[in-house]
């Protein structure tokens, strides 16, 4: 039996159990990590619940992604518009919105959306599927669970995000042509040279491989905490939340380390 902790040592105590919490979820999440990646590069695989998977994650996100890049280029535009008069440099504003869209609101809002409706989804699916015994099951009919009902939502989802970031960034470009269209009356087909001319092919690159690591997470957190789901309807409910949160997070973090990580290279 353990001694009692003294009054004064409690909230160092407290702190402690807090941080072997953190390492200890952290040291889970990385061997579900593992197992997962394992899963997805080797085989057997399931191309039915692959492509099940792509028509859900990639295709039925479209819209969403698509309105939010029109509007974030159409706003993005906007500000640099107000913000270049008082310097008289409206116009850059192609080439600015460009670099911002591709490099960085792209892939980083598009993962953003998908954290809400793929990571949501997919821990509320397989949430529910651990709550009713079916992963259960799977294992009882000699089926491995990792490989039939997470890999197929990894590779679905790692490889789907580059796709609508390379859409994102299209739409998002033509918002910001239509503002400079009406505000600077700049031709469509100037704005599109300008932006052509501007743009290398790293810029556009690294967008994708940052899109391509963030689908790699809202994935990873929404089978996670769907596949450790516990506690019934409320478990449930719980992971969902968790995934939505943990996978917006870690998006935000991946995206500073590997903007941090192109900067120097």
């Amino acid at each position: 039996m353990a001694a009692p902790v003294p009054p004064l040592l409690s909230p160092l105590a407290a702190l402690g159990r807090a941080v072997l919490s953190a390492c200890a979820g952290v040291g889970t999440v990385a061997v579900f990590a593992g197992r997962a990646t394992r899963a997805a590069l080797t085989p057997r695989w399931y191309p039915a619940q692959i492509l099940r998977q792509f028509w859900a994650v990639g295709f039925l996100s479209l819209p969403v992604v698509g309105l939010t890049a029109w509007f974030t280029g159409a706003a993005l535009a906007l500000n640099i518009y107000s913000g270049g008069d008082r310097f008289n440099a409206e116009t850059v504003l192609p080439q600015i919105v460009a670099l911002g869209i591709t490099r960085e609101l792209g892939p980083v809002l598009a993962a953003l959306m998908l954290a809400g409706r793929v990571a949501a989804a997919i821990a509320s699916e397989l949430g529910a599927m651990r709550a009713t015994e079916q992963v259960d099951a799977l294992v009882t009919l000699s089926t491995d669970p990792m490989r039939y009902l997470v890999a197929p939502r990894l590779i679905a989802v790692t490889l789907s995000l580059p796709l609508l970031a390379m859409v994102a960034d299209l739409i998002g470009i033509m918002g910001g042509m239509q503002v400079g269209k009406s505000l600077l009356d700049i031709a469509p087909r100037i704005y599109v040279t300008n932006t052509v001319d501007f743009l290398t092919r790293w810029d556009v690159e690294s967008g994708l491989i940052k899109a391509g690591a963030f689908g790699f997470i809202v994935a990873l957190m929404g089978c996670y905490h769907g596949f450790t789901a516990s506690g019934g309807a409320r478990g449930v409910g719980r992971a969902t939340t968790q995934a939505v949160v943990t996978a917006a997070i870690l998006i935000l973090a991946a995206d500073y380390l590997l903007t941090s990580l192109f900067a120097h290279l």
